[in-house]
């Protein structure tokens, strides 16, 4: 006997294969307990419970009392209610052609096939001729879904199309995914059978489910859908409320119905694609995008600031974000911001460009940030801003220095914390609007490079060196003993600050030079307020610059340690020798190589320091045979006590005032010239000299009266005929009066010398560069010599172009280049 039975489940599908299926949790599995064959497939997806409307036939061919069994245990109806029996293959065949039609009367509750049919047909077992008949033309024929499509739907608009497109759909997938499933036998077997036989069209169950909708429901309705889908987007943009579950089974449907044969499973499993989402849907949303931000964006700017447009334009990308989210497929989110990031920030770029100016005048950085942040999402948006940026701080440098300029020519303090501050102002706007970003650090430090080495001061001063020798000024009034930063402040943060300046300046050599003439005053003159704070600004020069850069500044250092242990062994000496005519005396042995100082001349060195004089000369000579004492008096010191007046003073003078003052224990009165001859001092520095002191009221010129002797007064302006006397009834407030303070005019003199001297150092650095490239090189043309003369030192110096011609030509005479016979522009090295 042939039977059909009909199982009717009342609960989930889920739970029905967890519980009761674990045993036979297919039709394979029913297959080989009752020697069945799955026949048909039959349901009602969208009857109004889809789920207790499925219903799976089976054919048995011998074992009725074991599906009696079965069905029982199955839903614990009666066998007359779940068992249709019948007598031949032809008659279930008959009754499942009027299942397919709605017209079974033996079931519980009667059929009626509302709306769609859906009938999947196929078969397993190759001995039965009629899985071929069921719903086939012939038996070559595929297994195929019907579907009755009620036309109704295609006359409805707006949400009601939607209501019924996804009502429909989701009851429809549904009912496809369980016939799947029941199916899976027929998809693993008699599908991949037929496919290995040559049959190229056959496929799964779901594919041919979804291949059927897309023919039947989805090519007349999608065009409304669509359309309906884009109005509600449309709606919620203009702040309504829409009912965002519509969308979602629109999309999910459309994202369900693109799928394409994988070839590496024999092209029967298949996988879902985008090719329906993107075609009937996605391009359409993004060019509904475009124009509705197209219209807003001009409509916006007419009525709003450009900073609430750019609000306005944060608000809407994260409203996109989030729209994608909750409704549309992922693969959207990319396209959809790119279109809106177009239309709303890159064709808006010369209105936001012109606000960037205005933000920054206006020092609106909380804004700029949010105007970073969009602007930076085009591809390089952001250079147009780094110009914007860079203009803008090199401009406030310039205006800013220009405010100060008066006092800042010859104040390096005001001059270097000037840009101190204007680097830390802007520095936190780079790190705060534009998250330190390296491009507009880099504009940062173009623009500070830009005003700190060409600015008001340094073309007053006719010199783009002028920063780099007041940034050394500064740096020696911090390590100057009694400096105020030294018990105010954190000198290592000064020092850093400092470090941030020099990384700008261009001429470091001018900065290497004055700044070592200054550390040797300092050492010499013991005026370092620590030798930690000095060291610590050498080490950071060094780790700038590299060792070479520091090695003379480092030399200086151990100079002035071995120059203390010699003393100590001096000391010895006069004690073992019995040399006790001598002066409290201490001395410092600089080598020449390291120390910016030149010999001073010649002058009679008084009775009362001769001794002292000789007997070191003759300690120092005897220890190193062969060296020779170079005496800088010019930077020697001492100390004289007064005995004429009633209070006495020390006096703390330099060698030459001491040599002048000391005279004046023989005679109260002397002429200019009668001076210079018992002291041979150079008349100019001897006029110097005595400027100083008639200016302290020690000594007095009885032919300049008092008005004269303004600070108009100059050292020229004394004359060798005049009488120059002892001020006896000298008075001070203070017991120790310090007279060796060098004058503008000497310091003027040294700064030109140090000029001087730079300029041909760095002729002799250009030529060593030129000999050093000729000779890794042999041969090289001329312009792209210079460039390489440039590149080298700019790291220490920028060389001017006419510098580096004439070390050509000087190198030329030298016989280390000479130029090719047959080409003028080609150097070529003389080994």
């Amino acid at each position: 006997m042939h039977g059909i039975v009909v199982f009717r489940n009342e609960e989930s599908v889920d739970t029905v294969m967890s519980q009761r299926v674990h045993r036979i949790d297919d039709a394979e599995t029913l297959s080989e307990i009752f020697d069945w064959d799955i026949y048909d497939i039959i349901m009602d997806p969208f009857a109004s419970d889809p789920i207790s409307s499925t219903q799976c036939w089976l054919k048995n061919a011998n074992h009725e009392r074991e599906v009696d069994d079965f069905v029982q245990r199955w839903n614990g109806e009666s066998i007359e209610e779940s068992i249709i029996q019948c007598e031949k293959e032809e008659d279930a065949l008959e009754l499942c052609n009027k299942f397919r039609i709605g017209r079974c009367q033996k079931s519980r509750d009667e059929c009626h096939w509302d709306h769609i049919l859906c009938t999947a047909e196929g078969t397993c077992a190759s001995t039965c001729p009629y899985g071929h008949k069921l719903g086939m033309k012939s038996e070559h024929d595929s297994p195929s879904i019907y579907i009755s499509y009620d036309k109704s739907g295609i006359d409805l608009q707006g949400e009601d199309v939607l209501r019924f497109y996804t009502n429909r759909w989701e009851k429809y997938q549904f009912s496809s995914k369980v016939m799947n499933d029941f199916c899976s036998y027929i998809n693993r077997h008699w599908v991949q059978r037929e496919f290995n036989s040559g049959r190229k069209d056959v496929y799964d169950i779901y594919t041919m489910a979804m291949d059927t909708w897309q023919k039947v429901v989805f090519q007349p309705l999608h065009k409304q859908v669509t359309h309906a889908c884009l109005d509600l987007i449309k709606s919620e943009r203009n702040n309504e409320i829409i009912n965002t579950r519509l969308i979602s089974g629109v999309i999910q449907s459309y994202v369900a119905l693109g799928f394409t044969e994988d070839a590496t499973n024999n092209n029967q499993m298949t996988s879902p694609t985008l090719t329906i989402y993107k075609e009937f849907f996605e391009i359409q949303f993004l060019q509904d995008t475009e124009q509705f931000y197209r219209l807003e964006a001009a409509t916006f700017l007419v009525h709003n600031s450009v900073t609430e447009y750019l609000k306005k334009v944060a608000q809407r990308l994260d409203e996109e974000v989030h729209r994608v989210q909750s409704y549309l497929h992922p693969s959207t989110l990319s396209s959809l911001i790119k279109k809106v990031e177009e239309v709303l920030i890159r064709d808006q770029l010369d209105v936001i460009y012109t606000e960037a100016k205005t933000l920054l005048r206006d020092e609106r950085y909380q804004d700029l940030a949010l105007l970073f942040r969009l602007v930076n999402r085009i591809p390089n948006a952001t250079n147009e801003l780094k110009k914007i940026v860079e203009h803008h701080i090199y401009e406030m440098g310039i205006h800013t220095i220009e405010r100060v300029s008066s006092t800042a020519i010859n104040d390096p303090k005001v001059y270097i914390e000037t840009i101190i501050d204007i680097h830390k102002k802007f520095l936190k706007l780079v790190q705060e609007s534009f998250n330190g970003e390296q491009g507009f650090t880099a504009a940062l430090d173009k623009a500070c490079g830009k005003f700190i080495n060409n600015n008001i001061v340094t073309q007053t001063a006719g010199s783009t060196t002028k920063s780099p020798e007041l940034l050394a000024r500064y740096c020696d009034a911090l390590l100057r003993k009694g400096s105020k930063a030294v018990e105010e402040t954190d000198l290592e943060e000064k020092f850093n600050q400092i470090m941030i300046v020099f990384n700008y300046i261009e001429d470091k050599d001018v900065y290497q030079k004055f700044y070592g003439k200054m550390l040797a005053k300092r050492l010499v003159g013991q005026l370092s307020a620590s030798d930690d704070y000095e060291e610590s600004m050498i080490s950071k020069l060094k780790q700038a610059c590299g060792f070479e850069y520091t090695s003379k500044l480092q030399r200086m250092f151990q100079d002035i340690g071995v120059s203390k242990t010699l003393i100590c062994e001096y000391e010895k000496y006069c004690q073992n020798h019995h040399i006790i005519d001598i002066v409290d005396f201490s001395v410092m042995v600089l080598s020449s190589n390291s120390w910016p100082f030149s010999g001073s001349s010649n002058f009679i060195i008084p009775i009362e320091l001769k001794s002292t004089f000789d007997s070191f000369t003759e300690f120092y000579t005897h220890r190193h045979n062969g060296r020779k004492l170079t005496w800088l008096h010019q930077h020697s010191k001492g100390e004289l006590q007064t005995f004429f007046t009633s209070q006495k003073y020390i006096l703390q003078v330099s060698t030459y005032q001491m040599v002048i003052l000391l005279l004046f224990n023989k005679v109260l009165t002397w002429t200019v010239e009668r001076l210079q001859d018992e002291t041979q001092i150079k008349s100019e520095l001897l006029l110097q000299v005595l400027l100083g002191l008639l200016k302290n009221k020690l000594l007095i010129c009885t032919d300049i009266t008092d008005d004269e002797l303004d600070e108009d007064f100059k050292d020229t302006d004394i004359k060798m005929n005049y009488s120059i006397r002892l001020a006896t009834d000298f008075k001070s407030k203070k017991l120790r009066i310090n007279l060796n303070v060098p004058l503008k005019s000497v310091e003027q003199k040294d700064i030109e010398g140090v000029h001087r001297t730079i300029d041909e150092d760095r002729k002799m650095v250009i030529q060593a560069a030129i000999v050093r490239i000729m000779k890794a090189r042999q041969t090289l043309k001329h312009a792209l010599l210079m460039q390489e003369v440039i590149q080298q030192l700019s790291s220490r110096f920028r060389p001017k172009i006419p510098v580096i011609k004439k070390c050509i030509d000087i190198l030329i005479e030298k016989e280390y280049l000479e130029r090719q016979s047959n080409e003028k522009d080609i150097l070529r090295y003389l080994a």
